[in-house]
């Protein structure tokens, strides 16, 4: 069984204070949980770069993992603004995000360049969540999939089969992202389906069958039992109900109650 995976993405919000505080009420509610969780699930919260010091220490001691939204594929330089794999290890980054629609739609990232940041994050024994997906207007065109495909394995170009095990999927339409719009739970299962089977031709039927694939784009409490119901959807990105305690929390106990 896929071990599932709730990773919160705060995106550009938060303070240190109140990022401290809604670690805190998290970890109230999930740390005595996720002791007989643990084998099933997983958590994990991605802070603001800026934010990462502060939430590593109110995470200390506990089994909730540290995340970053984004890094370089450098490992130092000249190339200001930039963050890099050896910085986020050594305040206790396991996972990192990597080309969210956002970094895709509003920064210009390219696949190329999400590329080359998948490689260093293995490099570097980070965990990748490698972000795909289609805009209103591919989908309308019925180019869904063949987006899908094209940027799941651009994404993966040049690893070989050890290397795609490492690395987690999320599929998020790009339509879905913080419009309460979200795709249906029959929709989001096609996807991953189709996905699963991409990654079947790309490297081998274990290593398919084993990869996680997470589900983002308005991912709520009310719509989160639904979505994790299905057989190929193995947790989820969640953006703006991980800023709210109560909401990440019922996240991630879907299906639990």
């Amino acid at each position: 069984m896929r071990r599932k995976l709730f990773a919160a993405n705060w995106k550009m919000n938060l303070d240190p204070v109140a990022a401290r505080d809604l670690v805190k009420a998290i970890r109230a509610e999930l740390d005595p949980e996720l002791g007989a969780l643990g084998k099933e699930r997983e958590v994990m919260i991605a802070p603001p770069a800026i934010l990462i010091p502060a939430v590593q220490q109110e995470l200390a001691g506990s089994a909730i993992a540290l995340g970053a939204q984004n890094m370089y594929f450098e490992d130092h330089g000249a190339f200001t603004g930039e963050i890099s794999a050896p910085m986020l290890k050594a305040f206790g980054v396991t996972h990192v995000i990597l080309g969210h629609s956002e970094r895709r739609h509003v920064f210009g990232e390219t696949d190329e360049l999400i590329n080359k940041k998948v490689k260093a994050a293995l490099r570097h024994d980070l965990t990748p969540i490698l972000c795909i997906g289609e805009t209103l207007a591919q989908r309308e065109a019925g180019d869904t999939t063949k987006t899908l495909t094209n940027q799941l394995l651009n994404g993966l170009q040049e690893l070989d089969c050890a290397q795609i095990a490492r690395v987690v999927i999320a599929y998020e339409p790009v339509w879905a992202i913080g419009t309460g719009k979200n795709a249906t739970p029959d929709q989001a299962q096609t996807e991953h389906r189709a996905l699963r089977g991409v990654l079947i031709e790309r490297a081998d039927e274990d290593t398919a069958h084993n990869i996680r694939i997470l589900y983002g784009g308005s991912v709520t409490a009310e719509n989160v039992d639904s979505l994790m119901s299905k057989p190929d959807i193995d947790g989820a990105l969640v953006g703006g109900a991980s800023l709210r305690a109560e909401s990440f929390v019922r996240i991630v106990r879907a299906l639990k109650l």
